[in-house]
């Protein structure tokens, strides 16, 4: 049967036995176990409290350091999109010049309109644009019913409105 120590009641580390298991060694070693300090052999020494601790300390460490990581990539990311963002004081210097070629309310569903039209007058986007000579992405953007976003101007609906023999805009 194994003996019990707090560590001062003999137990020492002259081959002895293992004061947890009782095992006779030579290579005892002391350990924290339990709160009591003993000497332990090589199979015992998983038990010592010493050694969780420092795993415990090494484990939570990563955690701590990738929280740090990850809040410095937020940062820098938060610093990125804020460069990258578009100077929007254009529009208050210049003003958005809708009242130059103002877009017209449109009817609903007025992209797939343009879309079917050109394709029922053998047309493709690119041989649209050119005839009418305005840039493709303006009636890809017409096409996919994004006009206003992309600001397109009411002179372009006229045009494909002509051209297409189509209704875009409404009557106010």
């Amino acid at each position: 049967m194994a003996k019990y120590s707090t560590g001062d009641a003999g137990g020492s580390n002259d081959g002895d036995a293992c004061e947890l298991c009782g095992t006779v060694s030579e290579s005892l070693r002391p350990a924290n176990i339990a709160g009591a300090k003993l000497f332990v052999c090589p199979s015992c020494r998983p038990h010592d409290d010493t050694a969780h601790q420092e795993k415990k300390k090494r484990d939570q460490t990563p955690k701590r350091e990738t929280a740090d990581r990850k809040k410095q990539l937020a940062r820098r990311i938060a610093k990125a999109q804020d460069a990258a963002k578009p100077d929007t004081t254009r529009w208050e210097r210049e003003g958005a010049g809708y009242d130059d070629d103002p877009l017209p309310y449109l009817v609903s569903g007025y992209g797939k309109k343009v879309t079917e039209a050109r394709q029922a007058a053998g047309l493709k986007l690119e041989e649209l644009a050119d005839e009418l000579d305005i840039p493709e992405r303006d009636l890809l953007a017409v096409e996919q019913g994004r006009a206003t976003r992309a600001d397109i101007g009411g002179s372009v609906i006229a045009m494909l409105e002509e051209f297409l023999d189509v209704e875009l805009s409404e009557e106010s």
